[in-house]
């Protein structure tokens, strides 16, 4: 293929790209929130940021005769990091607060929520990101769905006051641990391939 291809070739492969700033996250929060848990439209109007997931392998580094031979080792995945709107009831916030003072709380240094998974009475919880296509679809078509599992949140971050923090709405990160995810191909027009990319 030519270096310099041109701008239909270019047009033909990229199409419209894909949008940062379209995108929907759902969280299935832990049976022991309760009623506080809130509901998937307001975690998702009130998610200001998030990210798809990453992961890495590990790299085994094996000395030969003078070289280092690198042979493939474990996979981690990374911490995910969302941000979220605070609404006048601060509705994440404390659903946040409320879901890690499960996992251990502040002053008694005891859990509500101590096993894992505990058949569906733990904390662990399942969160989905999903990549959207600006069509006519109501809400926008899905390129791809990303789900984390058996995530639980690990860092809430503080809120900066200040006289002088004019037009301004307070927002904050929630970090999140996760034991792996997987990834789905959505249903857009023209997105093609296997359903499961992870094989």
């Amino acid at each position: 293929m030519a270096v310099n291809s041109g701008i239909n070739a270019f047009l033909t492969t990229v199409k419209q790209g894909v949008k940062n700033n379209l995108f929907l996250v759902n969280f299935t929060f832990p049976t022991v929130l309760g009623a506080d848990a809130p509901t998937l439209d307001v975690v998702d109007m009130l998610c200001k940021s998030a990210a798809l997931p990453a992961s890495n392998l590990g790299v085994i580094e094996v000395p030969f005769r003078g070289r280092t031979v690198k042979i493939a080792g474990d996979r981690t995945f990374d911490t995910w990091t969302a941000t979220f709107i605070s609404d006048r009831n601060q509705t994440i916030r404390h659903s946040m607060e409320k879901w890690m003072e499960s996992i251990n709380r502040h002053q008694a240094n005891n859990a509500s929520a101590y096993i894992p998974d505990g058949g569906g009475q733990g904390y662990l919880a399942d969160l989905t990101v999903k990549q959207l296509e600006r069509d006519s679809t109501d809400g926008g078509s899905i390129l791809r769905t990303y789900t984390l599992v058996g995530c639980f949140p690990t860092n809430i971050s503080q809120i900066d006051l200040a006289y002088d923090s004019n037009d301004q709405i307070e927002d904050f990160t929630v970090e999140f641990q996760l034991q792996y995810w997987t990834a789905t191909r959505g249903t857009a027009s023209g997105v093609g391939g296997s359903t499961n990319i992870n094989l």
